[in-house]
Formats: C-alpha cells, structure tokens, sequence
C-alpha cells in the first residue's frame, strides 16, 4: 500500500513534504533539521512510517506507533528552541497483518522565528526551499528575525491540554491576594489563558503545579564582600518550578538571610529591616513578568552583596534602550514583554496594571539618604535592580563611578569592584584610592589589592614625577 491510499489529496511532489520509514537514531540531526526547516519557511507535512521517494506504507503497530511518537516529542522538545507549533496524529489503516499506523506531522510556519536547532551545544538554523532542507542565508535569518520580533512568547499556543485541577497552586494565590475570592474559569478564558480548543498557551503553562521545566529557572547567591570578583561566596541556591513557587523563593531566600537593625527616632526605636519588604517583592514580580523566556539556559539572578541586594532578569528592558545607572526609576517606562503573564498577577493583585512597580520601591526608600537610594541599570541581555542594604550605614558605592563587570581576579580582595571602578575613567594616585576606599595607605593596600590587580592585567600602572599612578585596563571590564 501507498499513502495516497489512505491519505486524501496529498501533495506528493510539494516541496512541503517528507517522508521517514522510521526515525534514526544515530543521525538525529538528519531528520530535526526537516522539522526546524519547515518551521522556518512556510510549514510542512512530515510523514513517519512511509518509505521515502516511494511513500510504500510501511506503518507501526499501536504500541511501537505509540513509542514513536514519544521519542519524536522528547527529541523536539531537547533540541529545538524555541518548540514549532506542530499537530501530530495516528493515520490508521488495514493490512494482511492487522490494524496498522502511520504518524503524521502537521508543521505550520512558524510565528517565532528562527527555530533553532541545538545539538551537542552547537546552534544552526535551517531552512527549507526547493524540496530540501539547508542551512539558512545570512539574509533569511535576518528576514525571519524581522517578521517575528513582535511576537510575545507567553502568547504562544502549547501542545498541553487545559486541566483545571493542574492550577491548585495558582488558585491558592489569587484567593490569598483577593480576600479568598476563587479565580473563575470565565476569568482564565477572558484573557486567553488557553486557546478554543482547550490548549494552554506558554505563559499558562508555567503556571502548573508539576511545571518540570527551566524557563523559571533561579540562582540566588550570597556573597561575603561587596562584588562577585573577591570569590568569596557563603551560598548559592538554584530553584526552578511554576512561577508562583519561584516568586515566593526568591522572598524566603532572602527574607531568611536579610540583616534587621534598630534605629532611634525621637525618643522611640525602630525596627528597620535590610530591604523594605514591599520593596523587595516589587522587584522579585517585575524580574518575574519582564523575563525574556525565549532565552534558555539563562535565569534570574539575586544576588546578597555586603551593601545592596541585585535582582537582574534575562532579557533588556522590553522594546526600551539600553540604560545606565540610574536613580530615576519612576521615569523609566517599562513596556509588556509577556501579556499573559503580567495579566495573571495582575489579576491576582501582585502586580500594578499601569506599571507602578517602581514607584512604590521609591516609597519605601524616601527616607534613606543618596548613598541608600535604589537604581537600575540594563543591557541588551539582561536589566539589574538594585536595592541598598538600610542596615548598612555606608550605602552603595560612590554613584559617579561607573558599575562595572568582571571575571573573578585570581587571589582578589573585596576591595577590586571599587577600585577598578573608582580608576576607571581616569588615573588615580594610591592616596586617593586610599581616601575613596576609606582605608590606610598601607603595604597590603600596595602589594595584596593594588599589586595583585596590575599582576593579573586589570590595572595599569605609571609614574608621574614622584607619583604612581593606576588606571583600570578597559580590557579586562565592562560597564553594565
């Protein structure tokens, strides 16, 4: 038997179609690249159990079609990112041994693009044209990049049916922030938590109680010193679950670990804590709503500093510019990058529908003096929070000296983030690091932090008359 026996009009000379006896296991590359290409040009139908050039049927029983099926779900999920929109069926029909199956792969073009696939660590992007699958142009991939630039990933349709009791969690929430009111399926269908036939879209999905998977991904690190360069770490903590369990992560992380101190105002103590409580949840919620979930492998970061806590989410600041430092945080307009998400925790009052997140983090730090207030800054890949530790009684560092990043300097001393920020922009004698870094001018200052920096390429040293002078080597940073 032959496929067009069984399937109705189809295109066996289209250049949309491809057929697969079975699918290789040593050559997965092979067959990936035909699903991402289609995906990538203008969909296709790929075909397995059907000899190829021939469409001979040669079919599966129910189990083995049924294994098939499955090993193709688990390989396209690995290796390709982001996951094509794809329907995949049972076409059953009848030979002298039984009841037979073949699978059909329904690709269309794909909304986001490129697909891209990823195997062994190595990304390519194919395309398909003329019949066969090749490597995309330099121009198709910057045309794909165009066309799907607009396209948000939460409101993207899933493969995962809606199951009401899969939500436990989230209803759990909305009722603690909505004085126990219940969130209504009417609600959920209003604002396309899942499509009209019953599949969740992406941003639902990881709303689920079992959410398996690494779009939530956290690391949350403690660190003994003032920046990630002295390598003097007390903890690191990954997490990853549905987005409600990371929120309330991040919170318990640091909540656990904050300093608390007491201040006297006028005859009367005050217990103050390290971060202002909803300070600190506003910018775990807008790390949350503003991720960019397109990109893997990547995760939100809190960082515990000496003087300040730092929440950097994947992803700049949505269709926004690459921003500096800066303390205008109320002037910042932050765009939706994920609509359906923001709309959830909106709804369940942890989040402000006219983005005022950040005026409220400038509330609960109008007391503190310059050296205490919160900043932001961003990059093409990722925007940073930072909130001053108010326990601290020195603040963050001097706001004229630009934020810098860094590898990890062999041998360094919590002192190395200011310093090389300090003599970023011009040459410093070692008395005025000295008076900067509020210590002596003594032989470790020269020798354990000064000398060690210059020995590993971060500082370049010249002498001026009787003076030396040390300016950071722009090479070795970057400012963020």
């Amino acid at each position: 038997m032959y496929l067009e026996e069984i399937v109705e009009n189809v295109q066996l000379e289209n250049d949309k179609f491809e057929c697969k006896s079975v699918l290789n296991r040593e050559d997965v590359v092979g067959w990936l690249k035909s699903i991402a290409g289609f995906a990538n040009a203008t969909g296709g139908d790929f075909y397995i159990g059907v000899e190829d050039k021939t469409n001979k049927l040669i079919g599966f029983d129910r189990k083995d079609a049924d294994n098939e099926r499955n090993y193709f779900n688990n390989q396209v999920n690995e290796h390709l990112t982001p996951r094509p929109q794809m329907k995949i069926s049972f076409v059953r029909y009848e030979a002298k041994s039984g009841e037979r199956f073949i699978i059909h792969v329904s690709i269309p073009e794909s909304v986001v693009k490129p697909i891209i696939l990823k195997y062994k660590n190595i990304p390519s992007i194919f395309m398909r044209r003329d019949g066969f699958t090749n490597g995309a142009t330099y121009e198709e991939i910057i045309e794909m990049s165009i066309k799907s630039r607009n396209t948000q990933y939460d409101l993207l349709v899933s493969d995962i049916p809606y199951e009401p009791e899969q939500f436990s969690v989230l209803q759990t929430f909305y009722q603690e922030h909505n004085n126990g009111k219940e969130l209504k399926e009417k609600f959920l269908k209003s604002i396309g938590f899942y499509n009209e036939e019953g599949f969740l879209l992406n941003g639902a999905v990881l709303f689920k109680d079992d959410y398996p998977g690494s779009k939530t991904g956290v690391q949350c690190s403690v660190f003994a010193g003032f920046n990630k360069g002295s390598e003097r770490i007390i903890t690191i903590n990954r997490f990853q679950g549905n987005v409600i369990a990371t929120i309330q992560y991040m919170m318990d992380f640091v909540n656990q670990r904050m300093n608390h101190s007491m201040i006297k105002l006028d005859n009367v103590r005050k217990n103050i804590d390290s971060y202002p409580q909803r300070a600190l949840f506003e910018g775990v919620i807008n790390a949350v709503a503003h991720r960019d979930y397109y990109l893997d492998g990547t995760q939100i970061q809190v960082d515990m500093f000496k003087d300040r806590l730092e929440i950097s989410s994947p992803g700049g600041f949505y269709r926004g510019e690459k921003l500096g430092k800066t303390y205008d945080l109320s002037g910042i307009i932050s765009k939706r990058r994920n609509e359906l998400i923001s709309s959830i925790l909106v709804a369940c009052n942890v989040m402000e529908a006219a983005g005022t997140g950040f005026d409220k983090i400038i509330e609960e730090y109008k007391e503190a003096d310059e050296a205490h207030k919160p900043y932001i800054y961003s990059s093409s890949d990722h925007f940073t929070l930072v909130l001053p530790d108010l326990t601290y009684e020195n603040g963050v560092e001097d706001s004229k000296v630009p934020v810098l990043t860094f590898a990890p300097v062999p041998g360094g001393t919590e002192m190395d983030e200011k310093v090389l920020s300090f003599c970023y922009h011009q040459a410093r004698k070692v008395s005025e690091i000295a008076e900067y870094l509020k210590v002596s001018d003594s032989t470790y200052l020269r020798k354990n932090v000064l000398g060690n920096l210059e020995k590993n390429g971060y500082l370049e040293k010249s002498r001026l008359s009787r003076a030396m002078f040390y300016k950071t080597n722009p090479e070795m940073v970057e400012i963020v």
